[in-house]
C-alpha cells in the first residue's frame, strides 16, 4: 500500500512539475522570446539562410491578440504590454508581413513573418539619394553601407525585372531604389493634407486605420465618401529594409510598417544550420546580432 501510495504522488509532483515547466514555457513566449529562421538572403552578410535566431520582445512590449482569430485568418485588435525602450534605427526587426495577400492592402497573417533593419522611425523624414539611405537631422550610418553603394553604382537596366521602380510605382512621383522620398513617416497624432501625393503615399495607411476606403477623384480625397483636406494618424510606422539592398521586398516596395506588426528585436543566433549540407556552423554559435 505504501508503495501504490509512494508512485501515486510520486506521479503528482511530475503532473505538477510539468504543468509548471509549461506555464513557464508559455509564459516565456508570449512577453519574453521566441525563435526564427531565416529563410533567405536578404539580409546578408549579418544574417544567412538557416540560421535561427532569439526574438527579444519586451524591447517594445509583448502583443495580446485572438490568436484563435488570427489562425482563421481574421483581422484582430493588437494590444501592446510596456516595453523597455523604444525601437532604434538599425534594430534588426521580426514583423508579421503586412501584405500577406498583396501589397495594396495591410492585413494581418500569423504564420508569416519578416525580418528586416529598422531605417526610419516615426517622425522621420527618409530620402535615398544614389541608393543611400538619408534622414533628416540623423549622421548615423543607417543600414549596410557598402549594399547600398553598389545599388547606388548599378545602371537602371542592369537590375533584374520588377527590382528598380519602387512605391508607390507612380509615373509622376517616380521613386525607384536609387532616389526615393523625401517620404514622412508618419507616427500617433500627425495631422497631413490630403493631396494627390499624400493619397498614393498613405491610403494603405489610412484604410488601415479607419477599416474604410480613401478614394481620389476630382482632385479630391474622400474617406468612406466623405470629403477630407487632411487626416490625422492613429498610430506609429516604421521603414524597413533588408541588408542585401538588391534583393530584399521591403519598404522600397511594400511601403511603411504599422508598429502594431512589430513582434520583437533579433539579438543573437542560437543555432547555425547550412541549409543544404546540414552541418552546424559553429562560427555562428550565440553570435550577436548588430
Amino acid at each position: 500500500m505504501t508503495f501504490i501510495k509512494n508512485i501515486f504522488n510520486w506521479g503528482i509532483n511530475l503532473l505538477l512539475i510539468s504543468f509548471t515547466l509549461a506555464a513557464l514555457w508559455l509564459f516565456c513566449q508570449v512577453f519574453l522570446f521566441t525563435s526564427f529562421r531565416i529563410p533567405s538572403d536578404s539580409m546578408e552578410p549579418e544574417l544567412i539562410e538557416g540560421d535561427a535566431i532569439l526574438i527579444w520582445k519586451p524591447v517594445l512590449g509583448a502583443r495580446l491578440f485572438n490568436l484563435q482569430a488570427t489562425m482563421q485568418l481574421k483581422q484582430v485588435d493588437i494590444h501592446r504590454v510596456p516595453g523597455f525602450r523604444k525601437v532604434k534605427r538599425n534594430d534588426v526587426l521580426v514583423f508579421n508581413f503586412p501584405h500577406p495577400n498583396g501589397w495594396d492592402k495591410i492585413e494581418m497573417h500569423i504564420m508569416k513573418y519578416y525580418i528586416k533593419r529598422c531605417i526610419g522611425l516615426p517622425g522621420d523624414t527618409l530620402s535615398i539619394r544614389n541608393g543611400m539611405f538619408q534622414v533628416g537631422g540623423v549622421d548615423t550610418p543607417l543600414g549596410n553601407i557598402d549594399s547600398q553603394r553598389r545599388v547606388g553604382q548599378t545602371l537602371p537596366g542592369e537590375f533584374p525585372d520588377g527590382v528598380y521602380k519602387s512605391f508607390p510605382f507612380d509615373s509622376i512621383i517616380g521613386w525607384n531604389i536609387q532616389n526615393f522620398g523625401p517620404l514622412y513617416i508618419p507616427k500617433t497624432g500627425d495631422e497631413l493634407p490630403m493631396n494627390r501625393t499624400n493619397y498614393l503615399l498613405y491610403r494603405k495607411l489610412i484604410e488601415w486605420e479607419q477599416k474604410g476606403s480613401l478614394k481620389y477623384q476630382d482632385s479630391a480625397v474622400f474617406l468612406n465618401g466623405k470629403t477630407i483636406e487632411s487626416y490625422r494618424f492613429q498610430k506609429n510606422y516604421y521603414f524597413m529594409a533588408g541588408d542585401k539592398g538588391a534583393n530584399s521586398q521591403d519598404s522600397r516596395y511594400w511601403g511603411l510598417l504599422p508598429e502594431e506588426y512589430i513582434v520583437g528585436k533579433a539579438v543573437r543566433i542560437w543555432k547555425s544550420v547550412a541549409p543544404y549540407t546540414k552541418k552546424f556552423r559553429w562560427d555562428r554559435f550565440l553570435k550577436k546580432i548588430e
